[in-house]
C-alpha cells in the first residue's frame, strides 16, 4: 500500500501537466501562413425543403467541421484556398460530397438538400472504443450508440441513465428521482462505480465517493450530441474504474453549436428543470466558447482552442450510500474544461468541483455532512496514421489531482483535508494485416499516491469480411480503485436496530433500588441521581475505512459479431466470460479484523463501566455475588449483551473504546458470463423498430468470501427492451418502449433482500412548432408499475412531465 503526504500531489500533478502540454504540442506545423477562406450555405430536406438541424458538415481531409443550426444554416470558417470537398452527412439521411473553390478572403456559398433513407450501421462512427473515430462495425469492443432522438426526447427530464438503460448490456438502477447506477455485465452496487463516465473526457465523478452525481450535469440531454455505451474492461486505455465499460459523451463543440438554447420542463413531484446553453466562435474563427448553466429541483419518492464551463445546482436529492440514505440539501458543481485540437493531437485540462451550500444529511444518524472537493486533470494525446493508412497508433499520458476536505465530518482530522495525485501513460497500436483482418494491442500503466502501479492490458482481432460485417475477438484487464471513503472513511453509520432505551429502565431501576436499599451507605458509592451509562454514548455504530486496501481486478473474454443482414436490418452479438477478484466488501462487521478486532461479549472486561463500578463498590461493602444487591448485575449484563446480538454486530474496539464497528476488507472472487442480442429494423425512413435481450450467469468462489458479506451481481438473469418510434417530415415523432426485468437477489452491505419483477412501458411525443420552437412530453411507467429497483432505494412509479425547447 502507497501512501504519501496529504499536500505533496498537487504540485507534481501541475509539473505533469505541463509536461503534457508541450507534448501535445509537438505537431508538426507548416511554418507558412496559409490562406483561407468561408464556405456558408443551408441545408434542407429534398423532400419539402424545410431546414434541417444539427446536421454535420466537415472539409474532407482536415478537422474543420461545422452543424447547421435552427435554420439550416452553416459557416465553415478558415478553409484553405483551393479545392475543397464538402461533405454533409447525419443519420438517416443520404450523405453528399460536393466540391467548391475556395478563394482566399472571401465567401463561397453551397446550399445542400438531403434525402432520407435508412439508418445504415455502416455509417455510424464511434470514439470512445479506440480513444479515434472508427466505424461501429470495426470497433474492436462491444459499444452501442444512443439514438440522438431518445436524448432528445428525455431532455425534459434531466435524466441522462434513461437514455442508456434500454441499450443492449446495460444495467441502469433507479434509486431516486435522480439516483442511478449505471453499470454493465454484472456486480452492480448501491454507488456503482464499475462504469467511467466521461464528458469530453471530464470524469463526472464525485471525488469522494466515485460515483456520479446525475442532476450535476450541466447540460441539456439534448445537447450531449453522441452518447456511446463500451461494455468490458477498459482500463488499458481509460485507467481505474473503466471496469465493466465507459460511458463516453461527446458533446459537439462551440463552433457546432453557435447561438443559444433555452428548456423549460416541468410536471409532476414539483419538478421543475431549466437549461441554459450559449456557445459562439471569436471574429477570426481561431477560438471557441461555450457556457452552459441547469437548475433542477423536484421531490422525491421518499479543433481550435475552445473553452467551456458551467454548473449545476442540485437541491433536495437523496441518494443511497453504505451508512444509509443521505439527503443533498444543496450542492454546487462548477466545472471547466479547455481543449486545443488537431487532426493528430489533442491536449485538454479540465477541473470539476462540488461543495455542499447546506450540509448533507445522513438519514439513518441525523447528522451533517461536508464535502468541498476539487478534481484538476491534464491529457495530451497523439495519434498518428501511416503504412499507407493499414496502421494507427494512439499513444497518450494523463496526470489528475484530487483535493478533499469533508471538515472531519467523513474522515479522521489526520485523513482529512487531502491532496493526491495519479499519473498515466498509454498507447494502442492498429495494423491491417490484410483489407479484412485487424489486429489491435493496448496497454496503460497507471500509478499514484493511494494506489500500487497497475498496468492494463488489451488485445483483439478484428474480421471484417464485407464493409458491413465484422467477427471481433478481444481479451483484456481492468481495474478499479478504491474510493475516499473505502479508504478513510470515519463516520457515526446510524443506531442499532434494536431499542437500548428498555435497558437504560432496567439499569436506572436498579440504581433507584440500590439506593433505597442501602440509605445512609449511598453517599460513600457516590451513585447518581440520573443513569450515567447510556447505551448509544458508549457503544456507538461507526463506518471505518480500511487504508490497506488492494484494488478490484477483473479479466475479460469477448466474442462478437456486428452487421447489417439488409440496408433495413441490423444485428449486433456479443459473448463474455469474466474473472473477478479483490473485490472491496461493503461496510460490514467483522471484516476488517486487522485494524479493528472484535472481542467477546461475555468476557469480564465487557462489563459496562457504570455496572462494574457499583458491582466493585457493593463487594467493597461486603456483599457476596449471590447478595440480593449484586445478583442483578449478572442479569443486565446478560440483556446488554442481548441487546448488542441483536443489532447483528460484534463489539470492536477503536482508539481504546467500545464500539460497533463497520469497514471495508478485499474478500470475493466470480466468473461471470452472458449473451447482448441487439436488432434494428428501419421498418420505413419514419418507422424504426428496435430489441435486444440480455442473459446474465455468475458463478462465486465460496471460500474467498468473508463471513457475513453477501457477494452476489445485484443483476438480473434476463432482461427484453423494445421500442417503436415514429419521426415524420410534418414535425410530428413519437416513441414508445417497454422493459421487461426479471426480478433477482440484492445485497449490499445492510441492504439485502429480493427486488422483483418488472414490465414498463414509457411514451414521448413532440412537435416542431418552427425551426426555432419544439415543444414535447413524456410519461415514463406509463401504467403507474410502482417497483422498487434496488433494495433500500425509493419505490419508483410514474411520472409525467411537459417542456418547451427554443433555439435561436
Amino acid at each position: 500500500m502507497k501512501r504519501v503526504s496529504v499536500r505533496s500531489g498537487l504540485p507534481r500533478a501541475l509539473a505533469g501537466l505541463s509536461v503534457l502540454v508541450l507534448f501535445g504540442m509537438l505537431e508538426p506545423r507548416s511554418a507558412v501562413a496559409q490562406e483561407t477562406g468561408t464556405v456558408q450555405g443551408t441545408v434542407t430536406q429534398a423532400a419539402d425543403g424545410s431546414p434541417l438541424r444539427g446536421i454535420l458538415v466537415s472539409v474532407q481531409g482536415s478537422g474543420i467541421a461545422g452543424v447547421t443550426d435552427a435554420s439550416g444554416r452553416y459557416t465553415l470558417s478558415r478553409v484553405p484556398a483551393g479545392s475543397q470537398v464538402i461533405i454533409v452527412r447525419w443519420l438517416g439521411y443520404r450523405p453528399r460530397q460536393d466540391g467548391v473553390t475556395v478563394i482566399a478572403n472571401q465567401s463561397v456559398t453551397l446550399d445542400v438538400a438531403l434525402e432520407t433513407q435508412p439508418v445504415a450501421l455502416s455509417e455510424v462512427v464511434v470514439e470512445g472504443v479506440s480513444r479515434a473515430p472508427e466505424r461501429v462495425v470495426e470497433a474492436p469492443a462491444a459499444v452501442s450508440v444512443v439514438e440522438p432522438t431518445v436524448a432528445r426526447d428525455l431532455a425534459v427530464t434531466g435524466q441522462a441513465p434513461l437514455a442508456v438503460a434500454k441499450l443492449p448490456g446495460a444495467d441502469v438502477v433507479q434509486s431516486g428521482v435522480n439516483d442511478f447506477n449505471v453499470n454493465a455485465r454484472g456486480f452492480n452496487s448501491s454507488l456503482n462505480r464499475r462504469v467511467l463516465v466521461l464528458q469530453d473526457g471530464r470524469d463526472l465523478a464525485l471525488a469522494f465517493l466515485g460515483s456520479q452525481e446525475w442532476p450535476a450535469l450541466s447540460a441539456s440531454l439534448d445537447d450531449l450530441g453522441r452518447i456511446e455505451m463500451v461494455r468490458g474492461p477498459g482500463s488499458a486505455l481509460y485507467g481505474a474504474n473503466a471496469f465493466s465499460g465507459v460511458l463516453n459523451i461527446q458533446t459537439p463543440t462551440a463552433r457546432e453549436m453557435v447561438g443559444t438554447k433555452l428548456l423549460l420542463a416541468g410536471g409532476e413531484l414539483s419538478t421543475f428543470r431549466g437549461d441554459l446553453r450559449h456557445a459562439g466562435v471569436s471574429p477570426d474563427g481561431r477560438f471557441g466558447y461555450k457556457f452552459s448553466a441547469g437548475y433542477n429541483r423536484s421531490d422525491t419518492w421518499t479543433r481550435a482552442f475552445s473553452v467551456e464551463g458551467g454548473a449545476a445546482r442540485v437541491e433536495n436529492e437523496v441518494f443511497v450510500t453504505g451508512i444509509g440514505r443521505v439527503q443533498v440539501n444543496k450542492a454546487l458543481r462548477p466545472w471547466a474544461r479547455a481543449e486545443w485540437a488537431a487532426p493528430r493531437f489533442n491536449v485538454m485540462a479540465w477541473w470539476s468541483g462540488r461543495n455542499t451550500l447546506d450540509p448533507q444529511l445522513s438519514l439513518n444518524a441525523g447528522i451533517p455532512l461536508e464535502e468541498t472537493s476539487h478534481i484538476i486533470h491534464g491529457e495530451a494525446q497523439v495519434n498518428q496514421v501511416f503504412a499507407e493508412g493499414r496502421a494507427r497508433v494512439v499513444v497518450g499520458g494523463s496526470a489528475r489531482a484530487y483535493l478533499v476536505d469533508t471538515e472531519a465530518t467523513l474522515m479522521r482530522p489526520q485523513d482529512d483535508d487531502r491532496n493526491d495525485a495519479y499519473y498515466s501513460g498509454y498507447a494502442q497500436f492498429e495494423v491491417e494485416a490484410t483489407p479484412q483482418v485487424k489486429f489491435v494491442a493496448a496497454g496503460r500503466v497507471d500509478d499514484g499516491d493511494l494506489i500500487e502501479t497497475q498496468f492494463s492490458p488489451k488485445g483483439a482481432v478484428v474480421i471484417t469480411p464485407t464493409p458491413d460485417h465484422s467477427i471481433r475477438l478481444t481479451v483484456n484487464r481492468a481495474f478499479q480503485t478504491p474510493n475516499y471513503s473505502e479508504f478513510f472513511l470515519r463516520v457515526p453509520a446510524g443506531q442499532p436496530t434494536a431499542n437500548p432505551a428498555v435497558l437504560e429502565q432496567s439499569i436506572e431501576g436498579y440504581y433507584a433500588a440500590v439506593k433505597g436499599a442501602l440509605g445512609p451507605a449511598v453517599d460513600p458509592l457516590g451513585l447518581p441521581d440520573d443513569l450515567a451509562w447510556n447505551f448509544a454514548a458508549q457503544t456507538p455504530i461507526l463506518g471505518l475505512g480500511n487504508a490497506n486496501l488492494n484494488v478490484e481486478h477483473v479479466t475479460g473474454w469477448e466474442v462478437g459479431y456486428k452487421g447489417s443482414l439488409t440496408d433495413r436490418v441490423f444485428l449486433t452479438l456479443d459473448v463474455y466470460f469474466n474473472r473477478l477478484s479483490d473485490f472491496v466488501t461493503d461496510l460490514l462487521p467483522g471484516v476488517n479484523q486487522q485494524q479493528y478486532p472484535t472481542f467477546d461479549l461475555a468476557a469480564t472486561d465487557d462489563v459496562p463501566a457504570d455496572l462494574a463500578a457499583l458491582d466493585a463498590a457493593l463487594a467493597g461493602l461486603g456483599l457476596p455475588p449471590n447478595h440480593p444487591l449484586r445478583a442483578p448485575i449478572p442479569q443486565l449484563l446478560g440483556g446488554y449483551n442481548a441487546l448488542l446480538a441483536a443489532t447483528g454486530p460484534a463489539l470492536t474496539t477503536f482508539d481504546g473504546t467500545r464500539a460497533i464497528v463497520v469497514s471495508y476488507a478485499n474478500a470475493g472472487d466470480a466468473d461471470e458470463y452472458g449473451v447482448e442480442l441487439g436488432l434494428g429494423l428501419q421498418l420505413t425512413n419514419e418507422v424504426r423498430f428496435d430489441a435486444n435481450y440480455n442473459f446474465f450467469e455468475f458463478d462465486v468462489d465460496a471460500t474467498s468470501v468473508v463471513s457475513g458479506d453477501r457477494v452476489v451481481p445485484n443483476t438480473p438473469k434476463h432482461k427484453v427492451n423494445l421500442a417503436l418510434a415514429y419521426s415524420g417530415s410534418q414535425g410530428f415523432d413519437f416513441r414508445v418502449s417497454a422493459q421487461f426485468v426479471e426480478g433477482y437477489e440484492w445485497a449490499t452491505g445492510i441492504f439485502f433482500g429480493p427486488i422483483p419483477s418488472r414490465q414498463t412501458v414509457d411514451l414521448s411525443v413532440g412537435y416542431q412548432v418552427n425551426p426555432y420552437v419544439r415543444i414535447h412530453a413524456l410519461a415514463v411507467n406509463v401504467f403507474d408499475q410502482e417497483r422498487y429497483q434496488m433494495y433500500g432505494g425509493s419505490v419508483i412509479g410514474r411520472r409525467i412531465l411537459g417542456g418547451i425547447t427554443a433555439t435561436y
